[in-house]
């Protein structure tokens, strides 16, 4: 009888192990796909990528026989050769080939040109051709960078204590209200795809107090904007126990704080490639949401149009006054109008028409909603019937409380613009792997 028992250690390297310096003049077998090749006459340098980045390796014609003479871009293979230093070389190394083997042919050429610095077409051509635009190391780069955020915000809120939950993305009922919302048949009742895990989370607080989540969540808004998506990932966490709302704040400047410094230890290679500085989540201010509509209205001369909401030319502008005024990177926005926040929101007991809520705006843009939440039974049912709301569908979430929840908050984070915003990019679309928005449906 034969057993599995784990991994075995394979014949091909790892690109970093021929990189450490120990390998020189050594023989050694690698694995990737052959990114480029450029032909000098008598030699021609092949550039394989792996998960790893690229590898040089060089091919002399006068000694390539078998398939090593057939390598073309877009195939995947297995090649032998001498680790040789040559500092011209990325990383100081490269592998003179002596044996290939071909482990897939492809059919056409590539339809992008991956191998160059910046593709050479426009952002539509690129979500068209996605799974290909992304073979492009700086396109690549880009969710190396956002897989950091995802592994500082685990990492981080699980030292804290928090347990990580999956929630139901299927629902009968919306827990942000409001029309913007994705409806489907389920079987034969009608059906939402979640808005956020909102009340879920907030159910969890009673079990485990401190649950964090990272899944997608839809809203049916019809924007075509630079910074909307219909479908996004939204990092959410919710903590019980709370004395304020200021709680959910400064815990959430110390996670920026962990995910910029494991960006920095972890994904430095991807940093320098892609020339980011990052944000300094050190020292975050904040301000009251009437105040920073009086600040930037004040300097900018901007009159207030909305005295609800923040626009986002207001967003910009309060983004622009706190760098300028403190050097700040990040602003906490706090105190909305109940007017603009969802039923769940507690209100300030020193004035009602705000709530003990805020956003987060990083460069100018909101990338973060959250507050304290109203954790009382019979104040939830008023506020649902001062908002004209019915609870039919909510009979589970509110039983909760019937029953008894602590002080609670919690807040939910856009990946997608948090990694734009990190990127300095323009267009959300940048930051995620396959947008979906009012057109796009494919890939």
């Amino acid at each position: 009888m034969e057993f599995i028992t784990g991994l075995e250690k394979k014949a091909a390297m790892d690109f970093s192990e021929l990189m450490s310096g120990s390998m020189a003049g050594q023989e050694a077998f690698v694995e990737g796909m052959v990114h480029s090749i450029r032909d000098m006459g008598e030699i021609s340098f092949v550039i394989v990528r792996s998960r790893e980045g690229l590898l040089q390796t060089v091919v002399n014609k006068s000694l390539a026989d078998g398939e090593l003479g057939e390598l073309r871009e877009g195939q995947a293979v297995r090649v032998r050769g001498i680790v040789t230093r040559e500092e011209r070389a990325p990383h100081g190394i490269e592998l003179h080939l002596k044996e290939a083997r071909i482990l897939s042919r492809p059919e056409e050429p590539l339809p992008l040109a991956i191998d160059k610095w910046k593709l050479p077409t426009s952002l539509e051509g690129n979500l068209n051709r996605r799974a290909i635009a992304l073979r492009n190391v700086r396109e690549r780069a880009k969710f190396k960078i956002q897989e950091g955020i995802c592994r500082g915000f685990r990492e981080f809120l699980t030292e804290q204590g928090f347990t990580e939950i999956h929630t139901p993305k299927l629902g009968a009922k919306s827990a942000e209200g409001g029309a913007n919302l994705f409806r489907l048949q389920y079987f034969h009742r009608s059906a939402v795809l979640a808005q956020s895990p909102q009340f879920y989370k907030q159910m969890m607080v009673g079990v485990f107090d401190r649950v964090f989540e990272t899944g997608p969540v839809f809203r049916a808004e019809k924007h075509n904007t630079k910074r909307h998506l219909n479908e996004y990932t939204s990092l959410d966490f919710e903590m019980g126990y709370i004395d304020s709302f200021l709680d959910i704040c400064r815990m959430e400047a110390a996670l920026l704080r962990h995910v910029m410094q494991t960006l920095e230890t972890e994904y430095s290679e991807e940093l320098t490639l892609l020339k980011i500085t990052l944000p300094d989540a050190e020292r975050i201010p904040y301000v009251r949401f009437d105040e920073a509509k009086r600040l930037v209205s004040e300097k900018y001369g901007r009159p207030i149009r909305t005295p609800y909401d923040l626009e986002p030319e207001e967003e910009a502008l309060i983004g622009q006054y706190f760098k300028e005024e403190y050097d700040a990177d990040f602003v906490f926005v706090t105190h909305y109008p109940s007017k603009k926040r969802p039923f769940y929101a507690m209100d300030d007991p020193k004035d009602p028409s705000f709530t003990l809520s805020f956003d987060l705006l990083l460069g100018g843009l909101e990338i973060t909603t959250g507050g304290q939440r109203i954790h009382d039974y019979s104040m939830l049912l008023k506020k649902i019937e001062e908002k004209g709301m019915e609870p039919e569908g909510m009979e589970d979430y509110l039983d909760c409380f019937k029953y008894g929840m602590p002080p609670h908050g919690g807040l939910g984070i856009g990946l997608e613009r948090l990694t734009m915003k990190l990127l300095g990019e323009d267009n959300v679309r940048e930051a995620c792997l396959f947008p979906r928005d009012m057109t796009r449906l494919r890939p």
